[in-house]
């Protein structure tokens, strides 16, 4: 089965944007796919922030992003845009650091303001790094993710979605589960070539 990982480029010990991704990575782990969580947050700051790939934790992380055949990169929005702790992350890629993956691009925020985000600030950035397949995103409003003590959430997540922004986030990443495959398509745009590419949680 395919390989993937999440990347998670919140600031917080505490996120929304990792709970999501965890929630992802989950229904594909139950699908048979290895996974992988790598948070930004946990790498050394100094070197990532002075972009030292050569270090052993950015090696091994960008590393990491090489092997998996499928990303998953989350973000919370600040500021009408994905976070600078991404963007430095980001930035250490090769040029074709995502070339031949599918790719889901995942965000939460506070307001539906900032819904368009995924498709204007990062799927160009994602579209650059020279992503096989950049599959239809989810918005996810922070109100629509309940933060539970560790091991009381369904399946020991540690946070509870909202039903209907629960079943968008599914529909996103059963969409990408199958750009995954051999020959994957976007499922959503074939069917409606005019259709957007953002799917929108707001519980």
């Amino acid at each position: 089965m395919p390989s993937v990982i999440a990347l998670s480029g919140s600031p917080s010990t505490d996120s929304r944007t990792a709970h999501v991704a965890d929630y992802a990575l989950r229904r594909l782990s139950l699908s048979g796919h290895r996974t992988e969580h790598l948070a930004v947050r946990e790498l050394p700051a100094a070197e990532l922030l002075a972009g030292r790939a050569g270090s052993a934790p950015l090696r091994d992380a960008l590393s990491a992003i090489a092997d998996a055949d499928g990303v998953i990169v989350a973000t919370p929005v600040y500021k009408a845009a994905y976070t600078g702790l991404l963007k430095a992350f980001l930035d250490l890629l090769p040029q074709s650091g995502l070339a031949g993956k599918a790719v889901l691009p995942l965000a939460t925020g506070g307001s539906l303001a900032h819904l368009l985000t995924l498709d204007y600030a990062l799927r160009p950035v994602l579209s650059a790094l020279g992503a096989r397949h950049i599959t239809a995103g989810t918005f996810v409003l922070d109100g629509a993710v309940e933060r539970l003590p560790a091991g009381t959430g369904p399946g020991g997540l540690r946070a509870r979605i909202e039903p209907e922004a629960e079943l968008r986030l599914i529909q996103a990443v059963d969409g990408f589960e199958q750009a995954l495959s051999p020959g994957g398509r976007f499922p959503d745009r074939a069917a409606h070539p005019g259709a957007p590419a953002l799917r929108i949680a707001a519980g």
